[in-house]
Formats: structure tokens, sequence, C-alpha cells
């Protein structure tokens, strides 16, 4: 298989950060976006990387993003929507119209967005691969998760309609559901849930399958999870 470009949000932490990491090291052109400069230009140092501070939850910087990832890279061969935001946990008689439309800006509009210009251009040249990192909680359902869940919910069933769509243009779409993941996305430690780089890897597994092979769908969990 040919390398290719990559596009992949949420990079500067957790499994984006380490999903650049082994991406580079195979030897991918990877452009990464985050919201931390300094995290950022780490990367970059680290790896050799391309990318771009943005924020989310402006459209016109989620646009600008794929702009500038196109004109870094050539063109995008495979898109990662990476980036997710869960920062505030409660019931729904406590939801705060806030919390509720920035979830949905990071975590349902922004891949939307990213994933339709991607389409664009990849269902013209016959060929590409948009990758949507889901979650688990889009599969079970938890007390005070209803703000998140809904948004991991829409965003599976966008994804699954895109599978459909894409396939008509010879274009791969992977909906990916990790479990538990050990990682600063939550304030605790939790050395017992999947580390950032296995549930990285399995996200490459995806990438660099056979080319007459898609996957749909991945879930994946640490053995101590449940919830299923």
């Amino acid at each position: 298989m040919s390398l290719k470009s990559v596009l992949v949000t949420g990079a500067t932490r957790g499994i984006g950060r380490e999903l650049v990491k082994q991406l580079t090291a195979s030897g991918f052109s990877v452009f990464g976006t985050g919201r931390d400069a300094d995290l950022l230009d780490e990367l970059k140092t680290e790896t050799g990387c391309l990318g771009t501070v943005a924020d989310l939850t402006d459209p016109e910087q989620v646009l600008g993003i794929y702009k500038k990832a196109k004109t870094a890279l050539g063109k995008v061969d495979i898109l990662v929507n990476n980036a997710g935001l869960n920062h505030r946990k409660a019931p729904v008689a406590e939801i705060e119209l806030e919390d509720w439309e920035l979830q949905y800006a990071v975590n349902l509009r922004a891949p939307m967005l990213l994933s339709r210009e991607a389409l664009k251009d990849m269902g013209a040249c016959n060929s590409g691969h948009i990758v949507n990192v889901v979650s688990t909680i889009a599969k079970t359902s938890q007390p005070s998760y209803s703000i998140y869940s809904t948004m991991k919910y829409g965003f599976m069933g966008f994804t699954k309609c895109l599978i459909k769509e894409a396939r008509a243009v010879n274009v791969k779409v992977t909906a990916v559901y990790p479990g538990g993941t050990d990682t600063d996305f939550r304030p605790e430690e939790r050395p017992e849930y999947l580390s950032a780089t296995s549930a990285a890897k399995m996200i490459v597994h995806c990438i660099t399958a056979p080319e007459d092979v898609v996957v749909h769908d991945l879930t994946y969990r640490p053995m101590i999870e449940g919830n299923f």
C-alpha cells in the first residue's frame, strides 16, 4: 500500500497524539490540529508532522482546517475525526444550554463539516478514507451522560449514513468505538483502561487494512469494562 496523507483532529492529546506518532513513524504525511499551541509545537518537533491550532466551536475555523491541510499536504487521502469533548456530566434536569451547544459544536458539527469537505474531494478522486472516532457510549447509556451520549449517538447515525453514501464513490468510511482509555480526557487516572497507544494502534489497523477491505465498525474495550 502506498503511504498517504492524513488529517487528524484532536492531535495534541490522548489517542490523537499517539495516532500522529504512529502514522508518521510509518511514513504517512500527517497534518494535526488541536487547541494547545505548545503541545502542537512539541508534536511537530517530535514527529515532523504539520499542523495548525484551531477552535472547533467556530465553523469557519473548522472549514479552515481542511483548507490548510489540503494546501500543506497536497491532498487529504485520509481524514480522522478524533477530537471530542465531554466537559460536563449532568442530570437532564441540570443541563445548561451552553454545555449542550458546546458539545454539539465539537462532537457533531465539526466532524460533519470536515466529513462533508473531505467527501467532496475524495468522491471526485474515487478514493479516500474517513475515520470517525465515536465512542462506546453510543452503544450504551449512563446517568448524567445525556449531553455527551446524544452527540455521540448522533455522530454514530451520521457515520452510518455516510458509510452508504461514500461507498457509491469508492470512499471508505470507518466508525471507531473505543472503550475506556486512560488519557487526560477524564480528570482521574485509570491505569486499568486502554492505553492511548493501544487505542491508536487499533485505528492504524483500520487505516492500513488491505485496499480491498473496509472496516465499517470497530468496537474495542479494556477487559475490565462491562457496560455493554
